[in-house]
């Protein structure tokens, strides 16, 4: 079959490479739709040590199942060929405290299709064929499209950093970050129950898509101060609530600051490992800071906002193209080409 591999750190190349074989607990996914995520792009370079070449990487992705493992084996036995399928990105033990818990996003042995790291190493979807537990399928409504489904894992992100912001309704929140997850993120919210709304970006055309997507107002963080912005649209209380969507420095300190006393930030975007925490104000404050990381079994809610229309993710696909057109879009999307969000690629 054919796969796109990254057969060195920032080389990609199309090449023939051997058909993943199933074991007893995997389903076999012809793939259909595989979107580029942030997280290939930044580390192809070696950046975060979890793109290690020789690697198939990709993990945004939905199909068409093949065939199955064992048939009797748990998480198999629902699924059969032609089942058009999502694929969670994680791969969670079932076994450990947290997987027991139902917090799999924490599993002590988690694994992320497309990362070779220290710890493990797991192919992923930038090719024609794909082999994954079964557990880690959800099956597609009839409305919604591989590309579409692609788009799922992005969403379930977004919808994991809003439960864990807590929404109450008619509250007031700032997006940090107007990229595909705050975008994704401003739609949640507005389904959540918020009453008031604010996009915070530096680029202008992200800021009104934002707003048609649900936001009530823009703010241009390069241009006015942003806290300062959002204590004056909120009658000079504050946000109760903001989700920092980039991850450095800078952003992180705006979001904190934009909230009132009581107020909670949840921190999704990382950027940067580390940042300088302004311990004062969150102390003084009594502020909540709270950490998203990826998600937690929110696929199928995912794919029903989308059935329903709730959350539209059309308007942030930027091209959908061959696997073999993926090396030119990596370059794009690493040269940060205006107006490229959300790539897909169709093996």
């Amino acid at each position: 079959m054919q796969a796109l591999v990254l057969t060195q750190y920032d080389h990609l190349e199309i090449q023939d490479v051997p058909e993943p074989v199933p074991g007893p607990a995997d389903v076999l996914v012809a793939v259909r739709a595989c979107g580029i995520c942030g997280s290939d792009v930044h580390g192809m370079d070696g950046s975060t040590g979890r793109r290690r070449p020789p690697l198939v990487m990709g993990h945004e992705a939905a199909g068409v199942v093949v065939r199955t493992g064992a048939p009797s084996e748990p998480g198999v036995s629902d699924w059969k060929p032609g089942d058009r399928v999502a694929m969670d990105s994680m791969v969670s033990c079932g076994r450990c405290g947290f997987c027991r818990s139902g917090r799999i996003n924490l599993c002590d042995r988690r694994q992320v299709l497309g990362v070779s790291c220290d710890e493990y190493r797991r192919d992923g979807a930038f090719a024609q064929l794909v082999a994954v537990p079964g557990s880690i399928l959800v099956r597609l409504p009839e409305a919604v499209g591989f590309r579409q489904a692609a788009m799922v894992e992005p969403l379930s992100v977004a919808v994991h950093a809003v439960g864990r912001a807590r929404v109450d309704l008619n509250d007031s929140a700032v997006v940090v970050g107007a990229g595909m997850i705050g975008l994704l993120v401003v739609q949640v919210l507005r389904a959540a129950g918020c009453g008031k709304i604010l996009a915070a970006d530096v680029d202008p055309a992200r800021l009104d898509l934002a707003c048609k997507l649900g936001a009530d107002e823009a703010i241009r963080c390069d241009q006015v101060d942003l806290p300062a912005a959002v204590f004056r649209s909120t009658s000079g209380r504050g946000a109760d609530l903001a989700v920092e969507a980039v991850g450095i420095a800078p952003t992180v300190a705006a979001a904190i600051a934009a909230v009132r006393k009581g107020g909670r930030v949840t921190l999704v975007g990382n950027l940067a490992p580390q940042v300088a925490l302004p311990l004062q104000a969150v102390v003084t404050r009594e502020l909540t800071l709270s950490g998203s990381c990826a998600s937690s079994g929110e696929y199928p809610a995912c794919l029903d906002l989308l059935a329903r229309g709730v959350v539209q993710v059309d308007p942030l696909l930027s091209a959908a193209a061959p696997l073999a057109q993926g090396p030119d879009w990596f370059r794009r999307l690493r040269q940060k080409e205006p107006g490229l969000l959300k790539v897909v690629l169709e093996p």
